[in-house]
């Protein structure tokens, strides 16, 4: 659903200056330096959204898209330089969150655990695109409001491979691998990592920043990526 009228005017104005008197933010899965598509990596994606080209227009004004600030690991994927304001129950926000390139059929936005108590809303752990019966919110941008009806989810952490990369993993879209990261003092094992296997991907793994922060991802010297095996405990 679309409203101009779902917070009062008042609030939006002073929304909408915070926005252009504040834009930056950090891209999510930046592609690593020296990275080949068949090297394991492992990529923090912070609170972000995507958007409809419908909403592009909406937030930023008629004939407006998306430009590309910086590319993403994954080959034809990219952070804009707009960020919208997320506004949640209550009216709790979170300002400056980047939009990702190219725009979707559906308008979605990705938080961690934290993100989603900031706001006050209580967001599924998702595969990307499972939006239906998910919380909406707020979105504000410089030229106008978009309120979703459903979208926000928990990006359930996941890894992007081609099929030879499945083959060798012994594994197909849908099924559960561990990942297993060395840092210094503080090495974790994360279970039902989901596998999105198709012809073109790289090897990358997505968390969030929830995550990479409790497995000390920047200090990281060594990850391991295993498939899954059924636990028969019962």
């Amino acid at each position: 659903m679309i409203s101009g009228t779902a917070i009062d005017r008042a609030t939006v104005e002073q929304i909408v200056r915070q926005i252009v008197l504040a834009q930056g933010g950090a891209p999510s899965g930046s592609a690593p330096n020296g990275a080949s598509g068949d090297e394991l990596v492992v990529s923090i994606s912070a609170r972000h959204c995507h958007l409809t080209d419908e909403h592009v227009e909406i937030l930023f004004g008629p004939g407006a898209k998306l430009k590309p600030m910086k590319p993403l690991y994954q080959d034809g994927y990219y952070a804009a330089e707009q960020t919208v304001m997320l506004v949640g129950p209550r009216r709790r926000m979170l300002p400056n969150v980047r939009v990702l390139g190219p725009t979707r059929p559906h308008s979605q936005v990705e938080l961690a655990f934290t993100d989603a108590i900031s706001l006050g809303i209580d967001a599924p752990v998702r595969i990307s695109g499972n939006i239906a019966g998910t919380p909406g919110c707020v979105l504000v941008g410089p030229a106008g409001v978009v309120e979703l009806s459903e979208g926000v989810i928990r990006a359930a952490r996941h890894v992007h491979m081609n099929q030879r990369h499945a083959a060798k993993y012994g594994v197909k879209s849908g099924e559960l691998m561990k990942l297993r990261i060395e840092a210094p003092g503080c090495t974790t094992v994360l279970e039902d990592v989901i596998v999105r296997a198709d012809d073109t991907s790289k090897l990358e793994v997505h968390i969030d920043t929830d995550e990479g922060n409790a497995c000390f991802l920047d200090s990281a010297t060594k990850f391991e990526l295993k498939k899954q095996v059924p636990c028969n405990c019962h």
